[in-house]
């Protein structure tokens, strides 16, 4: 069978079979003799698995960034922590809202902890709650604030934190939210 040139550094075949019949050209497909559609609609399908695990993985409501792991500790809050508890005051609440990185709206508290008691603390937990306009809970979260490795918290000593919260419900009322010690760790 005569081969020529089309251009382009393809090739064709001329095929005459009689003097009765049309003269047919084939052009070879490239992507049917090397299964190039195939591999493309594969090389495709993973790139957007790796997009939709990436992400879930880097999506903004997730809490728990690495190394916050001793922020998320609960401590005992029996009979002796709750009568201590009345020692322990959270004073100088200041809340501030900012844009973050990936522009969302992160709104953070800013507070003194104070241990009014006679025992050191090595851990403290505070709830902090958020109202909508009913006075119906919008928001509650509890967060250590006091965790090892840091210091305990001595004797009549103040100590300033932050809690940075990402996704407060459109529903708050705009007013200070209720902070409570709800559990306590007591140094040896």
């Amino acid at each position: 069978m005569p081969e020529f040139g089309i251009g382009g550094g393809k090739r064709a075949k001329l095929r005459i079979a009689s003097m009765h019949e049309e003269p047919q050209i084939h052009i070879p497909d490239p992507a049917g003799a090397e299964g190039g559609g195939f591999n493309f609609a594969l090389i495709l399908g993973a790139a957007a698995v790796v997009v939709l695990v990436a992400a879930i993985y880097f999506s903004p409501g997730r809490q728990s960034p690495p190394g916050a792991a001793p922020q998320q500790a609960h401590f005992a809050f029996g009979a002796a922590e709750q009568a201590y508890a009345a020692s322990v005051h959270v004073e100088n609440i200041a809340l501030t809202r900012a844009e973050n990185f990936i522009h969302q709206e992160v709104t953070t508290l800013t507070a003194d902890l104070v241990n009014g008691g006679s025992r050191s603390l090595r851990g403290v937990e505070i709830t902090i709650t958020f109202a909508d306009d009913m006075n119906q809970i919008a928001l509650r979260e509890s967060r250590a604030v006091v965790v090892a490795p840091n210091p305990p918290l001595a004797v009549r000593e103040r100590r300033q934190f932050d809690i940075a919260f990402e996704h407060i419900p459109n529903s708050w009322n705009m007013q200070q939210p209720i902070v409570r010690v709800t559990g306590l760790e007591f140094a040896q």
